[in-house]
């Protein structure tokens, strides 16, 4: 056990650390949901992860994401983020992928070398064909619905996508993930807040996405949270 590792230690046990060391994770999307449950992951010490993104830092992201700083504005996500889960833990095995993802390449990174897949994805198209493309390895997936336009962290639950209701975004998930024959066997992360109606942006639909709603500093990095915590006890309870 490393000397960092002492307070987990007593919670976790020996054989936890253990677990969690040979644990191989996936997550994908390092923007206000990924970049803080991949740094939760690391920090329970999960001893190989595979981040992807293919973004950089905007100026917007400073608000609500953990690689955003005024000082790393227009550098990639993966890099910063990368770059902290190593000072973090110097022997984690990581794997960078600065992309955004192809329904192809989906398919490719997607393998059944993965414990759990984190879907942290904040755009339609790409989320169905990760927890696709998760389905179809037998890879565990954990899918972040909206967290934009909501403000009661005391909201946020974690269910079968089935179960899932009020969330726009979840609703169109499971319309999307039914015409591909999968009604549930998906955990996802979403909230039972009615959306502030009033926070929504339109876009020109760049990159896959058409709106978004207003966000703030909090709810982003709870439902990354709870990405981690479910991942982490049941990487545990293996």
């Amino acid at each position: 056990m490393a000397i960092w590792q002492e307070r987990a230690a007593l919670l976790f046990k020996e054989e936890g650390l253990e677990k969690l060391k040979n644990a191989n994770v996936l997550v994908v999307g390092l923007g206000g949901v990924g970049s803080f449950a991949a740094e939760f992951l690391a920090r329970a010490g999960v001893g190989k992860m595979t981040i992807v993104d293919g973004d950089t830092v905007d100026i917007t992201n400073i608000n609500r994401q953990l690689p955003a700083l005024h000082s790393t504005i227009g550098e990639p996500k993966v890099h910063i983020v990368g770059n902290r889960l190593m000072d973090i833990n110097p022997e984690l095995n990581l794997t960078r992928i600065e992309e955004f993802l192809s329904p192809e390449r989906t398919h490719e990174v997607v393998t059944e070398e993965y414990d759990y897949v984190l879907d942290c994805i904040d755009s339609i198209t790409p989320k169905i064909n990760l927890i696709l493309a998760a389905k179809r390895k037998r890879v565990k997936v954990i899918s972040a619905m909206g967290a934009g336009g909501k403000m009661l962290a005391s909201k946020i639950v974690v269910k079968d996508i089935s179960k899932t209701d009020v969330c726009p975004l979840a609703k169109q998930i499971r319309k999307r993930l039914k015409k591909e024959g999968i009604s549930s066997g998906v955990k996802a992360i979403f909230s039972t807040e009615k959306p502030d109606e009033s926070s929504l942006k339109m876009t020109d639909g760049s990159n896959y996405k058409k709106s978004f709603f207003g966000t703030n500093s909090w709810m982003p990095a709870l439902f990354g949270l709870h990405a981690a915590e479910n991942v982490i006890r049941y990487l545990l309870s293996k």
